[in-house]
């Protein structure tokens, strides 16, 4: 029998996005030997990180690249709303807590930041864009993580942890066809959810979730996240609850990101394969509510739904990656998408005879509202009239899954027992669960990473230097 090649380190990080690199380069800072093991090869290393854009932070003033001040309290209570309360209090205003500050702590890490953005998305106040995105913070954090002395491995599959009394002893590891062990002194589990794994996500779904696209990596299958769960970590959260957004129903299966994202829904009429509303449309700013439209769409015949507006509304958003199919009338519009012309107009001649006078604002929730339908839109509500029309395939874009495993307030996974693992550590989307039981805040889920990433490596690094 050929022996496996074994090694040791202080810290072992598995996964390669924000999560992964905060705990990385946190625990290196305490002084910690750290391998990081990413299952992707180098150029598309990062994992769902790569498609993002901002966090948002809570700030008491104005800053260099936020607008006036977003309090702890008023994070909290919007977070409250989103999730409809399924959120673990300590820990999300732990996080909450944390967020003040972080920018700066990226910023002296490599990370640039962009003046406050203003317009539709509404965000200028709340979450602090990078410049260049997601790619550019992960190149500053690689960076940054080679300087500190981390070991990055590419290409390398975790396989299993051994794991006993709350206590990791040993990582399996895939490494160019053969097999490695590793020796690590504190383990921090940074790899992601297990939605591009299709046969947990049919488990979870059923067949609709052929249906569903992956914004995200192809890697984030959920592997790390099976092993935890099945060698004694308690779980947390729903497998049928995640990160779900509407987005162009001709977006590619995997790794579409950001780009597909449809931010038309707040100023149009949504309707689905049968020509029928099914949701309102106007409920709330786009950044507090887009995250349920995905789970809308999964709802729908056949999971597919299209958004129709008219000329008013085409620079309202931002612009879409796939070109909107147009028409002078509503009929040709529908022959356009395979639906059914007369159900349609029936749909949109009912809704704008629905909608009441009234200032259009799209900066505010300006009650411009229908009256009567059985789903009436409460805000933004001005008829479609106006040719050209456009219309948008929608189908449901996952981004990440919320069930996961159980963490304290210092990040170690806790066990099916009740007791905190002694060097097993959590951060970003593999524990997401606890805060986000159900809906979304626009850039939470970096901030997540961030903040338990850096809290997870800290302790890691603490834990082994006190053995």
């Amino acid at each position: 029998m050929v022996a496996r090649p074994e090694e040791k380190c202080d810290v072992l990080v598995i996964g390669g996005g924000n999560a992964a690199l905060c705990a990385a380069m946190s625990a290196a800072e305490e002084g910690a030997a750290v391998t990081l093991v990413e299952h992707a090869p180098r150029d598309r290393r990062g994992g769902n990180s790569r498609h993002t854009r901002n966090l948002r932070v809570a700030h008491d003033k104005p800053t260099d690249v936020l607008t006036g001040a977003y309090g702890e309290q008023e994070y909290w209570d919007d977070l409250k709303r989103v999730t409809g309360g399924h959120t673990e209090e300590m820990l999300a205003r732990l996080m909450i807590g944390q967020s003040q500050g972080v920018t700066a702590w990226m910023a002296a890490h490599g990370v640039v930041f962009q003046k406050a953005l203003s317009g539709t998305l509404s965000l200028e106040r709340t979450n602090a864009h990078f410049l260049g995105g997601g790619r550019a913070l992960l190149n500053a954090y690689y960076l940054k993580a080679e300087q500190l002395g981390v070991r990055v491995i590419y290409e390398a599959e975790m396989r299993d942890l051994e794991i006993r009394g709350g206590l990791c002893t040993a990582a399996h590891m895939k490494l160019g066809g053969q097999d490695w062990v590793l020796r690590p002194g504190a383990v921090v589990a940074a790899s992601g959810g297990f939605q591009a794994n299709g046969d947990w996500m049919r488990e979870a779904w059923g067949e609709v979730a052929d249906n569903f696209i992956i914004r995200g990596t192809p890697y984030n299958t959920g592997r790390m996240l099976r092993v935890l769960l099945d060698k004694g970590a308690d779980g947390i959260g729903d497998p049928t609850q995640g990160h779900m957004v509407a987005i162009d129903g001709r977006a590619p299966k995997y790794d579409g990101g950001i780009a597909t994202r449809l931010d038309c829904v707040p100023y149009a009429v949504v309707v689905n394969r049968e020509g029928q509303r099914f949701y309102d449309e106007g409920e709330d700013f786009w950044p507090k509510r887009y995250a349920i439209w995905g789970r809308l769409v999964a709802g729908q015949p056949g999971q597919v739904a299209y958004a129709v507006i008219d000329a008013k509304s085409e620079r309202l958003f931002m612009p879409s990656l796939f070109p909107a199919e147009k028409a002078g009338t509503i009929a040709e519009l529908a022959a356009l998408s395979g639906l059914d012309p007369a159900a349609l107009q029936q749909t949109i001649d009912g809704f704008n005879a629905a909608c009441r006078a009234g200032a259009f604002d799209p900066g505010r929730l300006d009650g411009l509202s229908t009256a009567g339908l059985e789903v009436n839109k409460t805000n933004w509500a001005r008829p479609i009239d106006t040719p050209p029309f456009s219309i948008y395939p929608l189908r449901p874009g996952i981004t990440f899954t919320y069930l996961g495993v159980k963490v304290d307030e210092q990040a170690r996974v806790v066990m099916q027992d009740g007791l905190a693992a002694h060097n097993l550590f959590a951060a970003g989307e593999i524990m997401a669960g606890n805060i986000l039981g159900q809906g979304y805040l626009a850039g939470t889920g970096m901030t997540i990473g961030t903040v338990f990433g850096r809290l997870a490596g800290k302790k890691a690094a603490e834990y082994v230097q006190n053995q």
